[in-house]
């Protein structure tokens, strides 16, 4: 659905220009009390992008998407979703806009073909044009053969599909997805971002907040947020190359907590976190690591099994990111 530009000509002074991107924030800040849980955040979506919004828990990631939707006021800056104002205009936001949480808004007392009958009923859809795009979204999200089942005896990954149908049953220019794939197998994750892929290659903007770094790699561009602030922007490929120029060091050894204590502890080392059965560590531009780390643990005793350089992670990144941001 293009929503039409509701721009009024003596209503332009100091407006975010609303026709270039599908989503623009500036300076956008949102408190409760004195907590701040969104700090003059800034980014803008291109029209058709996938957009990942990453953070751990409690990073300010759903009350960004809560106001950008118009379910949420902002205190205070700037924004535009699909041309229209979030101060302004949010009931006309929630008019064109998909939404999608994690806690999947379904109906479990309603088959899978009634969920999507009531919701494309909430969403303006009637006659025939409705029953068309119900078909449609059956036949996108393989849920044909599971129209007649109740909701309430599906796997959570078929729900998270049925929750994703209802949410674009209107066929709307930007989706917006909380956490869509918290608590949902690695496969049901997999096929999930392959529907989202899909529908961005039909030209619809996605939003997605996650905590999950390796689905990040699905996304075109990515924003960090932590503590409510925006502390990296850009393209998976673009984060690593910028924040970890040098590259990742994986290092096999026994006792991990003792080794990863010590290397801590290195003037010449600038991060090190353990990555399951290993460490990730990153030194400083001067040091020889081939010649450091293995005198090091030499002398206090802990084993070196295997070291080389691998390619830095988005998780890496992000620990990486975290770490700076955490220091004073």
């Amino acid at each position: 659905m293009n929503p039409t530009n509701p721009i009024n000509p003596r209503n332009q002074t100091n407006q975010i220009n609303r026709t270039s991107y599908a989503v623009e924030v500036e300076d956008l800040v949102k408190t409760f009390g004195n907590f701040v849980a969104v700090d003059r955040i800034h980014f803008q979506v291109e029209k058709g992008e996938i957009f990942g919004f990453l953070g751990p828990n409690g990073a300010g990631k759903s009350t960004t998407i809560r106001m950008l939707c118009g379910l949420l006021m902002p205190t205070s800056g700037k924004g535009s979703v699909a041309g229209f104002d979030i101060m302004r205009e949010p009931e006309k936001i929630k008019q064109v806009i998909g939404y999608m949480s994690q806690k999947f808004s379904l109906y479990d007392d309603l088959t899978v073909a009634e969920n999507l009958h009531f919701f494309g009923g909430i969403y303006g859809l009637s006659g025939a044009s409705q029953k068309e795009r119900e078909e449609q979204v059956l036949e996108m999200s393989s849920l044909k053969e599971l129209r007649d089942r109740m909701t309430r005896t599906l796997a959570v990954g078929w729900k998270q599909r049925v929750a994703l149908g209802c949410a674009i049953l209107h066929s709307p220019s930007i989706l917006f997805l909380d956490e869509p794939t918290s608590g949902v197998d690695p496969i049901s994750r997999r096929n999930f971002w392959r529907l989202i892929r899909q529908m961005g290659e039909s030209g619809a903007t996605a939003f997605v907040t996650t905590h999950y770094m390796d689905e990040a790699e699905y996304c075109d561009r990515l924003a960090l947020i932590y503590q409510g602030k925006l502390i990296a922007l850009g393209t998976p490929s673009e984060l690593k190359l910028k924040t970890l120029p040098r590259g990742v060091l994986e290092v096999e050894c026994d006792l991990l907590m003792p080794a990863l204590d010590l290397l801590k502890r290195e003037p010449w080392i600038s991060e090190a976190a353990i990555f399951g059965d290993c460490l990730h560590v990153i030194v400083k531009e001067e040091t020889d690591p081939e010649r450091e780390i293995p005198s090091l643990f030499a002398r206090h005793g802990v084993l070196l099994r295997k070291m080389g350089p691998i390619r830095p992670s988005l998780e890496d990144v992000f620990v990486s990111l975290i770490e700076k941001a955490e220091k004073p």
